[in-house]
């Protein structure tokens, strides 16, 4: 049996590909099992599938899932990164080693379709998608429910993991949301090759349908590691993207659905300064559990960002809070201490040296190897999810009981909550989502879901007191010349 499901995986990893030249058009390699092969042996023992799915899970960290060498390259968190360095909440304070510096800082890439970033963001979703389609092809296609509650739960899962790419896609290809405006190829099928771009309508229908039925799929699915999405997930990527589209009684209605199953408390302020390097912690819904044997190093979310680890950020790349977000903490808020403020070393002054931090604290790591686990989703976006809905939906009573739930685990009186309503209660929870989920990559999607504009502070090398709106040339990353070259329809519409 492992031996089949070595051979699903490498099936799998070896067809993830998408538009890259005629090498990659051989869909279904001799050596390699055919989705049938899988499907057929899926029905009778789902750990063949099951194996395949957490390859996918596997992508969603490994280097070089960008298509590329580099040490930015890594999977989710590379991307969640780039976001936070084009929304401005997070500046770059110090560069020796260039990576990010005139690419994503200085907003090169997101003007030149030619930068090899364009590229990795492109390719790492669409081949998540591609190995999601390999996934619901061989448990029968689109619109099939598995037999077995086993397989049911893997079309769940790999259907809301297809969403969840093509909703990174149109965020980071499209300014704003624009249902007529043609934005991306859409590939819901293994059959499917190059294509042309379709409106975005099309792109955010597959994505509400495939999380809808992933909701459905999942109930009742007792997941046995958090890497693994379950329906709480679900509903928490489709409330991203119905906020994105501006369905803001939908997003209220599930985000006040997740907090009702009471499942994850609201990490409390001796946990907010505990490191964030812990699958376990229970206020985190989604996430990876690292170990010695993912062998990840230097080439890591760990390794450009926090200083304790062997690091980019603890020899000479310095990432820290933008000076003027961090300046709108109140002194008395838990999360101020997340930062460094000491006259000395320079380099070090705002970097999250009390937020991120491997266990061992040991300055640049005591270890080559990252065991520090990753965060993808916690229960505070969803209260803040909650509470911003509430409010854009004329519920200022529930938009503040949301937000002082969080508050009061972050300040000694959340009181002055109580006098907040309309435009400047919508102020409060906006910046308090840049405050609470600093550095977890969630501010690009925040900016843009409520059309807001970042000025930097004077922490950051360039741009320096420049504000960029949310729909900014500048904000939006290029298709990539690779497309360009080999897909024929975007050379056409790009004409």
């Amino acid at each position: 049996m492992k031996n089949i499901i070595k051979l699903t995986l490498m099936a799998a990893i070896a067809s993830f590909t998408f538009s890259c030249g005629e090498d990659f058009l051989d869909k279904q390699p001799s050596e390699f099992l055919t989705t049938d092969q899988i499907g057929d042996a899926a029905s009778r023992n789902p750990d063949v599938i099951a194996g395949t799915m957490n390859g996918i899970y596997a992508l969603m960290f490994e280097t070089e899932t960008g298509g590329t060498t580099g040490h930015d390259d890594f999977g989710q968190k590379a991307y969640d990164i780039f976001g936070d360095f084009l929304s401005s909440d997070v500046a770059l304070s110090v560069s020796t080693y260039g990576w990010y510096r005139a690419s994503i800082t200085e907003y090169q890439c997101t003007q030149d379709y030619t930068f090899t970033d364009n590229y990795q963001v492109w390719r790492y979703y669409y081949r998540i998608i591609r190995s999601a389609n390999t996934v619901i092809d061989a448990l029968g296609g689109n619109d099939v429910t598995p037999e077995l509650a086993e397989n049911k739960y893997i079309m769940g899962q790999a259907k809301a993991i297809r969403a969840h790419s093509y909703f990174y896609l149109a965020q980071y290809f499209q300014k704003s949301y624009n249902p007529s405006e043609a934005i991306l190829p859409l590939y819901d099928d293994l059959l499917d090759q190059n294509g042309p771009k379709v409106p975005a309508s099309e792109i955010y229908a597959l994505i509400e349908s495939d999380l809808l039925t992933a909701i459905d799929l999942l109930d009742g699915f007792n997941r046995s590691a958090k890497s693994q999405i379950n329906k709480d997930v679900a509903r928490g990527i489709l409330a991203y993207v119905y906020g994105a589209m501006g369905k803001d009684p939908e997003v209220k209605t599930l985000t006040a659905e997740i907090i009702a199953t009471g499942a994850f408390p609201i990490m409390d302020s001796t946990e907010v300064l505990g490191g964030f390097n812990d699958l376990s912690t229970p206020g985190w819904m989604w996430g990876v559990d690292l170990t010695t044997d993912n062998e990840i190093g230097l080439v890591s979310w760990w390794g450009q960002m926090d200083y304790f680890s062997y690091s980019y950020a603890g020899y000479g790349d310095s990432k820290a809070i933008d000076a003027g977000l961090y300046a709108q903490i109140p002194a008395n808020d838990v999360r101020k201490g997340q930062f460094y403020t000491g006259a000395t070393p320079v380099n070090q002054y705002l970097q999250p040296l009390n937020k991120f931090y491997e266990a061992a604290r040991v300055p640049r790591g005591s270890s080559t190897t990252i065991t520090s686990d990753l965060l993808y989703m916690r229960i505070s976006e969803i209260y803040l999810l909650h509470a911003e809905a509430c409010a854009k939906t004329s519920d200022p009573t529930g938009a503040r009981t949301s937000l002082k739930a969080l508050l009061a685990k972050r300040i000694p009186d959340a009181s002055y909550v109580d006098a907040l309503s309309g435009q400047a209660l919508l102020d409060e929870i906006y910046l308090q989502m840049r405050i609470e989920l600093w550095g977890e990559g969630k501010t690009y999607l925040n900016m843009k879901r409520n059309k807001k504009s970042a000025t930097r502070g004077a922490n950051h090398l360039s741009f320096v007191g420049v504000t960029i709106p949310y729909n900014d040339e500048r904000m939006t990353f290029e298709i990539p010349e690779a497309e360009i070259l080999y897909n024929p329809f975007i050379s056409t519409q790009n004409e």
